[in-house]
């Protein structure tokens, strides 16, 4: 598949720089096109044109105002953009269609609020297809191959999530979907409460994530955020509290999540927090994380993962593609099953039905650095490649990772492979090291690692099989233990 156009970038530090450097800019982009359409009128008529109420929308939470809304969104988009506004109140409402040069601006005090009746949520085909097929034909907020869309304010977009609990797939309607958009912005705005992903955004262009609020804790499937196959993507700011992945970059088609940086967020899961996969078709190219607060949910029980979420930073592919140039820094993890899961798998679904399934994919040039991990569980850490397929290039720097300890030893060779098996981070049960347990791998630099137990464990802090070009400098351990071992290398 040719490449497609996309922002040229001569070094991954260039692309750092050029990204935070660009931020204000990428995120002012569909503001600031909203401006110059409101200055085209009298503020005072602009703001009348294009207030949902002035459509006929009711804001008392009860009269359906699907349509007026929409009449609103279409008036918009003909006078050639700006912003359809929703002043406080409560707006229940099904599927909203956006249109491009538009922005939705909700005010402090503003809901929409999602129907409970399916009927108010079309069906629609995407025109870009992807495996996400099988998951979702509905949202409430929908948008396909636009141009400078927007969703910004201090309002809240509640999806009523609790009413869709037991349906299946197709019938749990996403809150927020845009297919092939380009520059994209989301800012400020609150949302909870969704039948199943909170927000998909898929194989878009320039899409800013920003100052965010999400807590989504009433259905199955609960995600935060989902990047699928993206570009010159901006998440910064953001607050995410879910059941399901709060974080997830995914390539569900075959296109990578490429020139993507992540900064300065807050993460809670029952499962992960900040995760790559699990499907990962097109891969994951030239990621930058940044400055994560990662956290199991304090305040809600679990439907899918467990109360202490699964894992902080998860690394995955399984489905074929490509992850490489990933860089992860400044993050701190408290009281999570595994700080850290690296997996090299061989599920190999395809994206379609029908289609070839794909190769095993490729992982290398990973750095993790400056990460400080307390109250981790007794399992430990995998890195875990395939035979004959290897995580590649993967460094760990200025790391503590502190686990409850407890466990007893483990024969290295009772470990399962599990080709083909879902991608978690307690997946091989109880791990022969109590810190990092790192199989077929090449290429392994562990620089001021520090692993701590909390209690007694049986087991030595890493243990190595199949791994090439193992290098181990400053492994500080503090243990109850009476192993004294600091790491075995097994085979």
């Amino acid at each position: 598949m040719a490449k497609p156009e996309g922002r040229k970038v001569a070094s991954r530090r260039d692309f750092l720089k050029q990204s935070l450097g660009a931020a204000a800019g990428a995120v002012l982009g569909p503001a600031a096109i909203v401006s110059a359409n409101v200055r085209s009128a009298s503020a005072g008529d602009a703001a009348a044109a294009f207030d949902v109420r002035s459509h006929g929308a009711q804001s008392d939470g009860v009269t359906l105002a699907t349509a007026a809304i929409q009449k609103a969104i279409d008036a918009c988009a003909a006078a050639g953009g700006g912003a359809v506004r929703f002043t406080p109140g409560t707006y229940l409402t099904g599927t909203l269609r956006l249109k491009s040069r538009v922005t939705l601006s909700l005010d402090q005090g503003a809901t929409i609020l999602g129907s409970t009746d399916l009927k108010d949520y079309p069906e629609s085909v995407a025109s870009i297809r992807s495996y996400t097929d099988k998951y979702v034909n509905r949202s409430l907020i929908a948008g396909d191959n636009l141009d400078r869309v927007a969703i910004t304010g201090g309002g809240t977009i509640d999806g009523n999530g609790a009413a869709f609990r037991r349906k299946e797939y197709l019938t749990r309607p996403y809150v927020i979907r845009l297919v092939g958009c380009r520059d994209v912005l989301v800012a400020g705005i609150t949302l909870r409460n969704s039948p199943m992903w909170m927000q998909h955004y898929l194989a878009c262009d320039r899409l800013t994530v920003r100052g965010i609020t999400v807590n989504n804790h009433v259905s199955y499937n609960n995600d935060g955020l989902d990047i699928d196959g993206c570009r010159d993507v901006r998440v910064s700011g953001c607050r995410l509290d879910s059941d399901d992945d709060a974080l997830c970059l995914k390539s569900t088609l075959d296109r990578p999540c490429e020139d993507v940086v992540i900064t300065d967020c807050r993460l809670a899961s029952h499962c992960n927090a900040m995760k790559m996969g699990t499907e990962s078709n097109g891969g994951f190219v030239n990621i930058e994380i940044s400055k994560l607060t990662i956290a199991s949910p304090a305040a809600s029980k679990p439907m899918y993962g467990a109360q202490r979420g699964m894992g902080g930073l998860a690394l995955e592919i399984v489905d074929g593609g490509r992850l490489d140039d990933v860089h992860i820094s400044d993050v701190t993890i408290t009281g999570v099953t595994a700080p850290i899961f690296l997996r090299l798998g061989n599920r190999a679904r395809p994206i379609a039905a029908g289609a070839p399934k794909p190769g095993i994919g490729t992982f290398r040039n990973v750095t993790i650095s400056n990460v400080k991990a307390t109250g981790a569980s007794a399992i430990g850490c995998a890195f875990a490649g395939l035979p004959g397929h290897p995580i590649e290039n993967v460094t760990l720097t200025d790391v503590s990772m502190t686990f409850e300890g407890g466990g007893k030893k483990v024969d290295p060779a009772r470990v399962p492979e599990k080709p083909d098996a879902y991608p978690e981070s307690a997946m091989f049960g109880p791990l022969p090291a109590f810190g990092i347990y790192g199989r077929h791998l090449r290429g392994l630099t562990l620089r001021n690692v520090r692993l701590e137990t909390a209690s007694p464990d049986e087991r030595p802090p890493t243990v190595f099989d199949d791994v090439e070009g193992l290098t181990v400098a400053d492994l500080p351990v503090r243990t109850t233990s009476h192993n004294d071992s600091l790491f075995w290398e097994w085979g």
